[in-house]
């Protein structure tokens, strides 16, 4: 085949924070049918979540900083926007995640995939009712997420939040660490286990533990590749990852 004849896949923008070093990793190791992945950093001047406080100006300093990365990750001319962050997503339920959405609409022209809407989609997929959540926030990034499924009609058994000093330091958690907090809030008449905070690198614990306890335990990245995968027709099983790409 000649080098003309070759068709490219879509180009996808991923939009990251500039403290995150997890979500490269996983995303390009689920990279189907030459679709391409092109990081746009967000910048954030203040990593610093140990504290309320904290998280506030962390999201401050996010929502400023966002409609740059957007801008410069245009430049590749990518064909939709898939956000590699959560917790902004997940802020003021569904309807903050919506104009969190329509934002990114808005400055950039293209439909977009986050975190929130993805977690909430691949939970409807398996047909979950009651689930666990693990997180790398501090509570008051839990209550936004609590809050965010109940709204959606989920109802949240248990939550473990794993406190995570700073944006960067979530990506030092240990696999370890991640399996005893999927299983803490596991239990026999849980539906499915779901993982919050795009730095925490759980695609392949979440994997390897969904084996094991019989039953959905869902990474964050692999549901938000998912649902940005579906948006853009490639429908192809990704195997390796967890069930939601093999069976949905």
């Amino acid at each position: 085949m000649s080098a003309a004849a070759v068709v490219k896949g879509p180009k996808l923008a991923l939009v990251i924070p500039s403290t995150n070093t997890s979500v490269e990793r996983e995303y390009h190791h689920i990279r189907p049918r030459d679709l391409s992945w092109h990081t746009g950093r967000i910048m954030i001047k203040a990593p610093a979540l140990d504290s309320a406080d904290a998280f506030g100006k962390f999201r401050e300093c996010l929502n400023e900083a966002l409609p740059d990365a957007l801008e410069i990750v245009m430049t590749a001319q990518p064909d939709y926007i898939v956000m590699g962050m959560s917790a902004e997503t997940f802020w003021g339920g569904v309807a903050g995640n919506a104009a969190f959405e329509q934002n990114v609409r808005d400055l950039t022209g293209l439909e977009v995939s986050t975190g929130a809407t993805a977690a909430g989609e691949a939970l409807k997929a398996f047909g979950a009712r009651r689930i666990g959540v693990v997180t790398p926030y501090q509570p008051v990034g839990d209550e936004q997420v609590v809050a965010y499924f109940t709204e959606l009609g989920f109802e949240v058994a248990a939550i473990t939040g794993l406190c995570s000093a700073s944006a960067t330091s979530i990506a030092d958690e240990t696999p370890e660490t991640i399996r005893e907090a999927f299983l803490a809030v596991d239990g026999p008449d849980v539906d499915a286990l779901i993982q919050c905070g795009t730095n925490l690198e759980a695609v392949a614990v979440a994997a390897e533990l969904e084996k094991e306890l019989g039953k959905p335990v869902i990474a964050i990245n692999v549901a938000t590749i998912w649902h940005a995968l579906r948006a853009n027709g490639i429908d192809d099983k990704v195997v390796g990852h967890g069930s939601l790409l093999e069976l949905h």
